[in-house]
């Protein structure tokens, strides 16, 4: 199928293109009224995540509201460990919630590596009802959680300020925390091919809690799960890799097999330039800018476009859309990366 606007596609190759693209993370969602008046009438967040007719809808709605240059599935990542058999709930306003969690060598004996037909059957479903429906508009991204952070709340339970249980499991069992991310990791791969197949053209593997782990440990712990995932995918599609707050691990990124690293709003994208060499850099407009007025929202965009000047680029925030975000603001800062010619 040809792709009427490839832009996303050749940035993420690393090809010079006549514009910078654009979109967002998390831009199917909250900000738009059409996602909201859905929402209100479901039963909650994992029947809109399972259904994937209506995960689709939610996938092309931005598409058709704010004009970005790709659309990203609509899902969670936390269906990984809900497909290994350790369910999640979605509590409203709290957040996610494991009613039980990983503590020992026992739990993760029970855990298995999810069959993504099987499993995960929904995500693949809405991908491929998203793809014929998009109709070669724009690309359609993939994507699935680091196995660190799908750990973390595996261990966790529930989202946290310090993550101090799955930390803590590092340190005290580092043998069992290998264990449970080489059983996420084998289900991400699979699940990520999966994806593909079903329609993915670029997967995006997103580590959330990169960045409360110290530099050694998420070597250890995290870089060398990602980079078997980089390895697996590389040869179907485009790779980004999005490692909040891990600053640090640029260096081990560029060495990876990812075409495109992501940057979170703290990171200097010339600084990140020098070391990543000839990759693709996407991000990283802090979030909070699009509560400024039009013209500072543009301003702040003009901003954030200079700064990645000499290589490749592809627009987005430095992490998701904020539910509260004006769609008006948003549209501003697509517009204005149109507009733009650097």
């Amino acid at each position: 199928m040809t792709i009427k606007n490839d832009l996303y596609l050749r940035a993420a190759r690393g090809e010079t293109t006549e514009r910078t693209p654009v979109w967002l993370m998390r831009q199917a969602g909250r900000i738009l009224p059409e996602y909201r008046a859905l929402r209100a009438r479901l039963s909650g967040f994992k029947e809109l995540v399972e259904t994937p007719e209506l995960a689709a809808e939610v996938t092309i709605q931005p598409i058709d509201a704010l004009d970005v240059d790709a659309a990203i599935i609509f899902s969670d990542i936390l269906v990984v460990p809900d497909a290994m058999g350790l369910p999640y709930e979605m509590v409203e306003a709290r957040g996610p919630l494991f009613p039980n969690v990983i503590k020992s060598a026992a739990d993760v004996d029970k855990l298995r590596i999810a069959d993504p037909e099987e499993h995960l059957g929904y995500v693949l479903e809405a991908l491929r009802i998203t793809k014929r429906a998009l109709n070669g508009r724009v690309p359609l991204i993939g994507f699935a959680g680091a196995p660190w952070t799908i750990l973390a709340y595996m261990v966790e339970g529930h989202g946290s300020k310090t993550f101090s249980k799955a930390r803590g499991m590092l340190y005290r069992e580092p043998a069992l925390a290998h264990r449970l991310l080489e059983k996420i990791t084998a289900t991400t791969i699979a699940y990520l091919q999966a994806q593909v197949a079903a329609g993915a053209q670029v997967v995006q593997v997103f580590d959330s809690w990169a960045g409360i782990l110290p530099p050694a440990h998420y070597a250890e712990f995290s870089t060398r799960y990602i980079a078997q995932i980089c390895a697996a995918l590389a040869p179907l599609v485009s790779v980004t890799v999005f490692a909040k707050g891990a600053w640090w691990a640029v260096e081990d990124f560029a060495a990876l097999p990812c075409r495109t690293i992501g940057l979170d709003w703290n990171q200097d994208p010339a600084a990140v330039r020098r070391v990543a060499g000839d990759k693709t850099l996407q991000g990283n407009l802090d979030p909070c800018a699009l509560y400024g007025t039009r013209d500072q929202v543009k301003a702040a965009t003009l901003a954030m476009l200079r700064q990645f000047a000499g290589g490749p680029h592809i627009a987005n925030l430095g992490h998701g859309v904020y539910p509260d975000t004006d769609p008006d603001n948003v549209r501003v800062f697509v517009d204005t990366v149109k507009e733009w010619r650097g």
